[in-house]
């Protein structure tokens, strides 16, 4: 059984245990937003509004698709609060506590507006049709996807191929065992209510967390010579684990800092535009310590990691590889959407 948007779980979905194990709820309103409309909600710029949080790696994936693409005009984006009460996520970012466009002050509102009480789990990712004020969708899965094949017509001169039809099957084989066992799988320990569930979680991250490191030993990028969406997907994983799952999750074989390989390969692409200029320590910190307090009582933050680590060289550039292919980087952040300072001190000491 799970639990409708009453629960600890990061990303506001349903939690439940099967035989004590982690379950993540994976029940979404998968409408899909397309570019000739046959699905009924047809890609228009400024109709809709992606909703995030950046405390949360599934909602930061959606934030990095669309700054690379350079979607920012034609998908405006709000940004709540890292922290949520057992009703929804919040707009406390806000002057007055509402979205300034929506006009709400809890996205359960926008879900209500769609469906009249909607009773599963108030997440984010999620995009806000603004004329009606309800939620299209939620399925983070498919939205980065979406952004990379729907919205084609709107991305930015020098857009990256983040889903190249001639890598596709293979960027699908590898996004499935990274969602399994690793960005699903540091819940899966973190949330184990047995020993044995625990160890069985612990086992198949770290598993294929070597797995990963032997694959980037000797290549860049997780899938051809470029970033595409598998790299999006690891990274927001790796970005979180030594400030949250390697403590918060008992994720503690190694820190990432200890795995040379995926250390390199995830500052390689923290100093590209367009990853580390998304990601808010401060934020992703208050987020698990402080709503998970089955797991965390005291609701403390920790004071570390030291995070000024990830501005150091990783010299992964001489694997070869070209980041963007024949793109170009993103511009800066647009305004508003800076991630604040002293949120991301290795930001500074990148320049």
């Amino acid at each position: 059984m799970s639990e409708p948007a009453t629960n600890d779980d990061h990303q506001g979905i349903g939690r439940g245990y099967i035989e004590d194990e982690f379950r993540r709820d994976m029940r979404y309103l998968d409408d899909r937003i397309t570019a000739d409309g046959s699905s009924g909600w047809p890609v228009e710029p400024g109709r809709y509004r992606l909703i995030v949080s950046r405390a949360c790696p599934w909602a930061n994936r959606s934030i990095i698709v669309r700054r690379l693409l350079g979607l920012e005009h034609a998908l405006p984006m709000g940004i709540t609060g890292p922290t949520h009460d057992w009703r929804s996520w919040t707009f406390d970012l806000d002057p007055g506590g509402l979205d300034p466009v929506l006009g709400i002050p809890r996205l359960k509102d926008a879900y209500e507006a769609r469906v009249p009480g909607y009773e599963l789990g108030i997440t984010v990712p999620a995009i806000v049709d603004v004329p009606s004020g309800g939620v299209v969708t939620n399925d983070f899965k498919q939205i980065t996807l979406d952004l990379s094949l729907e919205w084609s017509a709107h991305h930015r001169d020098g857009a990256p191929e983040l889903y190249p039809d001639a890598h596709r099957e293979e960027i699908d084989e590898v996004i499935e065992l990274v969602f399994r066992d690793v960005n699903n799988g540091v819940y899966e320990a973190g949330f184990a209510g047995t020993r044995g569930a625990y160890e069985k979680a612990y086992t198949t991250l770290f598993a294929r967390l070597d797995w990963l490191s032997d694959r980037l030993a000797t290549r860049r990028y997780l899938v051809g010579e470029t970033i595409t969406e598998a790299d999006v997907r690891l990274f927001t994983t790796l970005a979180r684990f030594d400030a949250v799952y390697h403590n918060h999750f008992k994720c503690n074989r190694s820190k990432l800092t200890e795995m040379p390989v995926l250390w390199a390969y995830a500052r390689d692409l923290f100093q590209t535009p367009g990853f580390g200029d998304t990601i808010d320590f401060i934020d992703i910190k208050r987020h698990y310590y402080e709503v998970h307090t089955d797991i965390n009582p005291t609701g403390i933050v920790p004071m570390g990691p030291d995070l000024t680590g990830w501005a150091t060289p990783h010299f992964r550039e001489e694997l070869g590889g070209r980041p963007f292919g024949d793109g170009t980087p993103p511009g800066p952040v647009a305004v508003g959407e800076q991630v604040p300072d002293g949120h991301n001190p290795a930001l500074h000491a990148i320049g």
